[in-house]
Formats: C-alpha cells, sequence, structure tokens
C-alpha cells in the first residue's frame, strides 16, 4: 500500500540512551569492527546496518527502537567510524559485511533477529536477508537501493545533476573535462593513489555532494558532516570502491532473489522525492516482495531524518515489537 503520512499523529525518535556494552570484534583480514549494544538486555533482538558504504552508527540509530522492548546491536562496517583499519579497502566487500553480520549475531547469541537498514543499509540489509533468510524475523527497509548501473549513473553522472545542477558543478570541479564521463571511475583513482591532499580534497567534495541532496529541503545539520575530514575519507573512499565493483553483485540480482525473502514480515519505507534511490526502485521491490508492507512517503526526501519517514520507521519497529499504535 501506499501512504502519506499523517502530520497529526508523527513519531518522533526514542529519547536519548546510553549503549549498555560496547567493544571490537575481530573479524580477520586485518579488520576488527566496533559494535555496542542498547536497550533492554535479552529484550527482542535487532541489528540496525547504517548507510554509505563508509558511514557509520550514531546515537539516532539506537533511538529507532523502543528501548524497553529491543535489544540492539549497531555496529560499524569494515573501514568506517571506530572500526579499523580506517578507509581500509582490502577485504572490503558486501560479502564480507554480510559474514561480518553473521559472526555478531553469533557473537549476541540469538537465532533470529530484526534487520533495519537505510540507503547502503538497505542494500546490504536484502544481501544479508537474501543469504540467511533463516536467521531474519523482519526487515525493515529505508530509501531502497539496489546498486544497479542505472542507479549509479542517475546519481553520479546523469539525472540528479539536472535536479542540482548548482551543486553538479561543484561535485564535477576536481575532475578534467576528459574524464567526467565516469565520473566514479575518476573519483576512485584520485581516492586510492599516493597523493594525501589530494585525496583529502576530492573525498570532501564526493561526500559533499551526497550530503546536500539527501533531504527534500536544505538541512546544514544534516549536510555539515559529510564535509569532516575523517568521515569524508572513509565515506567517499569506500562508495566509490563498492560502486566501481558493483557491490561484487550480479546485475540486478537484490530484486531478481527478492523470492527468497517470502515468509519474512517486512515494511519498505520510501521517500517520494529520494534523489540518491528513486522510487523506481522501491517500488520494483515492492512487486517483487508483495507480503512486505510499502509506504511511499509524500513530501520526504532520503534522509532517515526527513518527518514521514522517521515516522514509519518508528511504527515499523514498534509494531514488529508487538506494541500498538
Amino acid at each position: 500500500m501506499t501512504s502519506e503520512h499523517d502530520t497529526d499523529s508523527l513519531r518522533g525518535l526514542y529519547p536519548p540512551i546510553e549503549a549498555y556494552a560496547s567493544g571490537h570484534l575481530d573479524v580477520g583480514d586485518g579488520h576488527s569492527i566496533y559494535w555496542e549494544r542498547s536497550g533492554t538486555p535479552g529484550a527482542k533482538p535487532a541489528v540496525f546496518l547504517h548507510g554509505g558504504p563508509g558511514g557509520t552508527s550514531g546515537p539516532n540509530h539506537r533511538r529507532l527502537f523502543d528501548p524497553t522492548l529491543y535489544d540492539v546491536l549497531l555496529f560499524d562496517q569494515r573501514g568506517c567510524g571506530k572500526s579499523t583499519p580506517h578507509a581500509g579497502l582490502e577485504a572490503n566487500t558486501t560479502w564480507h559485511l554480510v559474514a561480518d553480520i553473521e559472526r555478531l549475531r553469533k557473537m549476541v547469541g540469538v537465532d533470529t533477529w530484526l534487520v533495519n537498514g537505510g540507503s547502503w543499509g538497505s542494500t546490504l540489509a536484502l544481501a544479508y536477508a537474501e543469504t540467511h533468510p533463516e536467521h531474519v524475523s523482519e526487515l525493515v527497509l529505508r530509501g531502497i537501493y539496489t546498486l544497479t548501473k542505472a542507479e549509479l549513473d542517475w546519481y553520479y553522472q546523469f539525472g540528479v545533476s539536472e535536479m542540482f545542477p548548482d551543486k553538479y558543478e561543484r561535485f564535477v570541479a576536481p575532475i578534467p573535462p576528459e574524464e567526467r564521463h565516469e565520473m566514479m571511475q575518476a573519483y576512485y583513482r584520485r581516492l586510492t593513489g599516493d597523493d594525501m591532499a589530494l585525496r583529502r580534497d576530492v573525498a570532501k567534495v564526493w561526500s559533499t555532494w551526497e550530503g546536500e541532496t539527501i533531504t527534500l529541503l536544505p538541512q546544514p545539520d544534516t549536510s555539515s558532516k559529510f564535509a569532516e575530514d575523517d568521515f569524508a575519507d572513509a565515506f567517499a573512499r569506500l562508495e566509490t570502491h563498492y560502486f566501481v565493483h558493483a557491490g561484487w553483485m550480479d546485475e540486478g540480482q537484490l530484486v531478481r532473489d527478492a523470492h527468497r525473502l517470502h515468509g519474512i514480515p517486512g515494511v519498505i519505507i520510501q521517500g517520494r522525492y529520494d534523489m540518491p534511490c528513486p522510487a523506481k526502485y522501491a517500488w520494483a521491490l515492492h512487486k517483487a516482495w508483495p507480503q512486505a508492507e510499502f509506504h511511499l512517503v509524500e513530501g520526504a526526501g532520503h534522509a532517515m531524518g526527513e518527518p514521514g519517514i522517521l515516522d514509519r520507521l518508528i511504527r515499523a519497529t514498534d509494531t514488529f515489537a508487538g506494541k500498538e499504535a
């Protein structure tokens, strides 16, 4: 079903809560994953998958879950946030991350858990759930990204460029005209080269492009973090690393294999005016997985904090915990 949010019943984030446990998990290949748990030990298990690739988990992600009803695990994916090595690309693929999620599930000691992810987090959630459906109790997905060539071209070559010509002009500025027909590859070469000053500078430009186009209306607080040095470095390097390799997936694989999700209760939440992740792909997933609730939120862009999207996210986690509206 489609739904426009009811502004009289919007639900905001739950109050801030500290993690009750945290640590690092050695996942091999030289990588150590930072994790934390919050909520009530032994309550309904859930895992949150952050965006990017190259983003990080944060306090607001904990607040998507009623802490009295959930035991939530958040973690920074390989190369991200507090995980080490910072911005590391070796042994860092979609399938390494899927294996890491399984390691974390076994560490927590649960057979199944709710999986919640938005943007790239939705990509990773789908990859994990289609690989290990027996370990997923429910799926909550926002801003669907299936990582096809058309989606990547829309955002980095031609499409969003027509909606944000001023910002796109700044995005292409570091790249010579003769290389602009392959923007991802051009950035990737600079982000993996030996010139550290150039790497830092182009990372900020790459990341700022995303930070300034993910909300329906400008939100400086949302976009400013994308220009921070450490965040931008990991974000830009890992995004280009994953995107030039198409996520190490077949074209259209995630929708093709959506039949593996049948039997898993799910919710798909999509902003009507999502620039990075056009609604077309959420709709395709909905058609391939019709058992899941589908909410196309009017007056919303891409970001988790868009009011109508946040409302639907909270409603979904509340519902799956058995909480009455």
